[in-house]
């Protein structure tokens, strides 16, 4: 699949998921609809269907006035605040995207919000607001325990897997993953990497599970209290 990202607002990544170049996409937490429309414009591409991971206003407020333009499949959390679902899904369901061959498995990933949901299919994870290269979202509805939870199952999917993540935090993260951990050699390369990354306006996205492995604090808590010690001291840092 070519996946392509849409930059939206400051930092915010739509993703667009192609099964081949110029195929209808599949587009990934459109809170702004004009990039969207913009980028479909400029490939001549059409919209297949879209998937929402949570509902935040940055990851929802396009999808309406998308819909105004294409009659496709909106696949997401059953939470009634989210205007325009129409396969709504859970925990362990499966499906395909219109537009796309390959099955997603949805991963509930409560902690950043209570109805935050990840798409998996096999070497790729779409994963909003909750796994971020080498940090997490906040915890703005969720508890300690449920993030952790929500956090392990992600990093138990297969180490080649690709995250998609929806913002470009990486290098704010890194400088917390490195005063979290000033003997992790991995960051300091990380750190480096992205900054070269970041010089050329490139995104730094996606990492891969292994990589977070190796970088993301959040992933290295042993237990929820840990977790919630190291998520309070990010909102502070």
């Amino acid at each position: 699949m070519l996946i392509s990202p849409i930059r939206a607002f400051d930092d915010n990544y739509i993703w667009a998921i192609q099964p081949a170049k110029g195929k209808p996409a599949v587009i990934v937490d459109p809170g702004d609809e004009k990039p969207v429309l913009a980028w479909l414009e400029k490939h001549n591409v059409q919209l297949a269907s879209i998937l929402i991971t949570h509902h935040h206003w940055d990851h929802t407020d396009g999808l309406m006035p998308l819909l105004e333009h294409y009659q496709v499949p909106v696949y997401g959390p059953a939470n009634p605040k989210i205007e325009g679902i129409t396969h709504p899904v859970a925990e362990g369901n499966t499906f395909v995207p219109e537009g796309l061959q390959s099955r997603f498995e949805v991963i509930e990933t409560p902690g950043h919000t209570l109805d935050h949901i990840s798409f998996y299919t096999p070497g790729l994870l779409f994963c909003g607001d909750t796994l971020f290269s080498a940090g997490c979202g906040r915890m703005f509805e969720g508890t300690a325990p449920q993030f952790y939870t929500s956090l392990r199952k992600l990093a138990e999917l297969p180490a080649t897997t690709a995250v998609y993540c929806a913002h470009e935090y990486t290098a704010a993260n890194l400088r917390f993953a490195a005063a979290a951990e000033p003997d992790n050699k991995a960051i300091e390369q990380a750190q480096r990497d992205v900054a070269a990354q970041r010089e050329d306006d490139q995104p730094s996205l996606p990492s891969s599970i292994a990589r977070e492995l190796e970088i993301n604090p959040f992933l290295h808590a042993r237990d929820p209290d840990e977790f919630a010690r190291l998520r309070q001291w990010k909102d502070k840092f």
